[in-house]
């Protein structure tokens, strides 16, 4: 059965989206589209009309690419201020006494009831473990003979008011968003594997404008921390130092500039203007030096956040966003925390750079929570081809929003 999901976060500096249809447990890329941003500040939307016009350019695109326009999405939504608990629910096993996606749904379901939500909304609700009857440990018991079984959840909540502005944008753009999660948990389902399903590992996305650092046990995530600064202060670093735009400093630092000087070509030059319109020469060496200096000082600040998290013994680090995927940023990780930290590699055709890190693993945990729960969806049913001539629906309130969310994933 072929299923098709849309990933989109509203980042910074840009919007992406990505189309992946799965097929035989394959993800294939349809359509992916990076575009540029506005009214969003590290994940937060700052000014409405902005953020609704950048997205709509966004969805306009990755549409025209397919031919028919995108409706429904999993969001990306920051961790920034997020909270974390763990709660226990149970249900009794119905029917045959075989645990079906609906016995998991409903001790889900159980877990949550009583929680207090009133200034924070619930974004993610991830089982630790299952227990059937005297059973325990079980990361899936569908199709496990029982009568009662019990689930620990890891629920995760941000406070409404900047959850909800991003739901308002989101919808005032024409899309509808069927799930969110956090951006971490879209790097984490990225990278996941077997290996780091087990153990304690660190996710290290550096942004536009911060510097994400998310902590995970056994896949799920733990702790967060932010450092403000990104990939644009490394902009700012060129262009104070050669008297240059912004715009310019951070062309050459993505198509010139090499993450460790030791490595660059001091014969390399380029020839740009200044803001006063005169003629600069730029070595490699000399830009280089300027791009190392910030990516270790950011790196230094994330090792630090990393052990201020956690006293857990970290099996795995890795780097994703795309200032990782700058020349040489493979050598300048392992000289900052040795054989244990690695870039993101996305093998995915379609969509090989680590700005998509977060909404390409949206979707992947989209797809893994609805196998979870023994359902199916599809982003481009009939129904939704049927409405393509929609303009899209006023926002009617918060609490609207949120019940459309959640209620495809706990049936409320």
């Amino acid at each position: 059965m072929k299923n098709i999901y849309t990933g989109i976060e509203l980042g910074t500096n840009s919007i992406k989206i990505v189309v992946l249809e799965k097929n035989d447990d394959q993800y294939h890329v349809l359509a992916s589209v990076s575009t540029a941003s506005s009214g969003i500040k590290n994940g937060q939307v700052v000014e409405m009309k902005s953020a609704i016009a950048c997205v709509k350019e966004a969805i306009k695109e990755v549409s025209d690419m397919l031919g028919i326009k995108i409706t429904k999405v999993v969001a990306c939504v920051p961790p920034t201020d997020c909270k974390m608990d763990i709660v226990v629910g149970s249900s009794d096993v119905l029917y045959t006494e075989c645990v079906s996606g609906e016995d998991i749904s409903n001790a889900i379901n159980d877990a949550l009831r009583g929680q207090n939500f009133d200034e924070y909304e619930l974004v993610t609700a991830t089982p630790i473990s299952f227990k059937l009857d005297e059973q325990e440990n079980i990361k899936d018991p569908k199709g496990m003979k029982g009568e009662v079984l019990e689930t620990r959840v890891v629920i995760s909540t941000l406070p409404k008011e900047g959850l909800y502005r991003i739901l308002e944008v989101l919808k005032l753009s024409g899309v509808e968003a069927v799930d969110i999660a956090f951006s971490s948990t879209g790097d984490y389902y990225t990278i996941k594997n077997d290996r780091y399903d087990d153990v304690v590992g660190a996710i290290i996305n550096i942004g536009e404008t911060s510097t994400n650092i998310s902590v995970f046990n056994k896949g799920i995530q733990i702790k967060h921390s932010i450092i403000p600064i990104g990939s644009y202060n490394v902009d700012k670093d060129i262009s104070y130092v050669f008297k240059i735009h912004n715009n310019d400093a951070r062309k050459l630092k993505e198509t010139f500039a090499v993450s460790m000087s030791s490595y660059a070509d001091n014969n390399d030059i380029v020839e740009v203007k200044d803001k006063n319109c005169e003629k600069k020469v730029i070595s490699q060496v000399g830009i280089s030096k300027i791009v190392e200096a910030r990516l270790r000082e950011i790196l230094k600040f994330a090792k630090n956040e990393i052990k201020n998290l956690t006293n857990r013994e970290i099996r795995y680090i890795i780097i994703t966003g795309g200032l990782s995927e700058i020349a040489g940023f493979s050598y300048l990780i392992e000289e900052e925390f040795g054989n244990l930290a690695k870039v993101c590699n996305i093998s995915t055709m379609g969509i090989r750079h680590n700005k998509y890190s977060s909404a390409l693993g949206i979707v992947k945990y989209f797809d893994d929570k609805l196998s979870l729960r023994g359902k199916s969806y599809n982003m481009l049913n009939k129904e939704d081809i049927e409405s393509l001539i929609s303009t899209g629906q006023k926002l009617t309130n918060n609490d609207n929003i949120i019940s459309k969310v959640f209620g495809h994933f706990f049936d409320n």
